[in-house]
């Protein structure tokens, strides 16, 4: 019948028939296993690395089982994909970069799922790997201190090849801080110093307890090596005043909130030590013939 209306010859018949069997059974298969793997998971990222792979996976499968139903011997299906892989090296020169780069983040996992990264210039969590890309929740940018701008940047999975990966979370898992803190010459910075050590030292308390472990991990991997990882504060002096750095490791995700702590308490240190005073840039003038201890000096804030 299908012949006659369709012009259809039996043998191909065979073939439309054996390539829908093959459909429906991989289709069952994959659903049987997704099912198994929701019911033993409730994790978000296992699940979606499984349904990721299981498609990926049976696709493929579906290609190749059903071109050789299409195709009547072994040799012809060879040649057939000979010449297929040849045109697609030269046509699809940037999907199978991407396609590339997809096998090698898997394999490699210069980074993963839930990651924070930068590649070249954009910075964000990885929130999706797909074959030809992979996205980002985008920080940064216009939004200071690393938080969020609600904007998703999907990137090839080429630029893996081309572009340095940073990343914030896999390996030692923190990063260093450093805030800036700039006092008057005539304030007493040795004061101010020992009061803005014991306050770091008593923020980055619990931190650097949880860094020292993490760091022993990440060295039966890489290369990683600190000596200290207590928080320090290091003296400077400037055009302007003395600056006091508090250098310190935060988790990468909290670099905001732990400033904004920090500065709280700095402002409150400085509101309650009448010798400590925060230092601007400034621009002295005197008068002719009148010295610096003849009468107060006039000062102009820069414009």
């Amino acid at each position: 019948m299908l012949q006659d209306s369709l012009g259809m010859s039996p043998e191909n018949q065979l073939k439309v028939l054996y390539s829908i069997i093959i459909l429906v059974v991989l289709a069952v298969l994959r659903f049987i296993i997704l099912k198994v793997v929701w019911r033993i998971t409730e994790e978000p990222k296992t699940r979606y690395t499984w349904k990721r792979t299981v498609s990926f996976i049976f696709g493929f499968l579906s290609l190749i089982m059903i071109l050789s139903v299409w195709f009547k011997a072994i040799g012809n299906l060879g040649a057939f994909l000979g010449l297929l892989t040849a045109g697609l090296a030269i046509a699809l020169k940037d999907p199978l970069t991407n396609i590339a780069g997809w096998i090698f983040i898997m394999l490699r996992k210069p980074f993963s799922l839930g990651d924070r990264v930068q590649i070249g210039q954009h910075a964000g969590d990885i929130i999706d790997i797909r074959l030809f890309q992979f996205s980002l929740l985008e920080i940064g940018n216009w939004v200071d201190a690393d938080q969020s701008t609600g904007r998703i940047i999907h990137l090839p999975n080429g630029k893996v090849f081309s572009d340095a990966q940073a990343n914030y979370s896999s390996g030692f898992a923190f990063i260093w801080n450093e805030i800036k803190v700039l006092l008057t010459f005539e304030s007493d910075w040795r004061k101010s110093k020992k009061l803005l050590q014991e306050l770091i030292m008593e923020y980055a308390e619990e931190t650097s307890v949880s860094a020292e472990k993490k760091i022993r991990d990440a060295s039966k991997k890489y290369m990683i090596f600190y000596q200290y990882l207590t928080p320090i504060v290091y003296t400077r002096v400037m055009d302007s005043g003395v600056q006091l750095t508090l250098r310190y490791i935060c988790d990468p995700r909290k670099r905001r909130s732990s400033e904004n702590q920090l500065w709280e308490e700095i402002l409150e240190m400085v509101d309650q030590n009448a010798d400590i005073e925060f230092a601007y840039p400034t621009m002295r003038y005197y008068r002719n013939n009148e010295g610096a201890g003849d009468s107060p000096a006039n000062h102009f804030p820069n414009p």
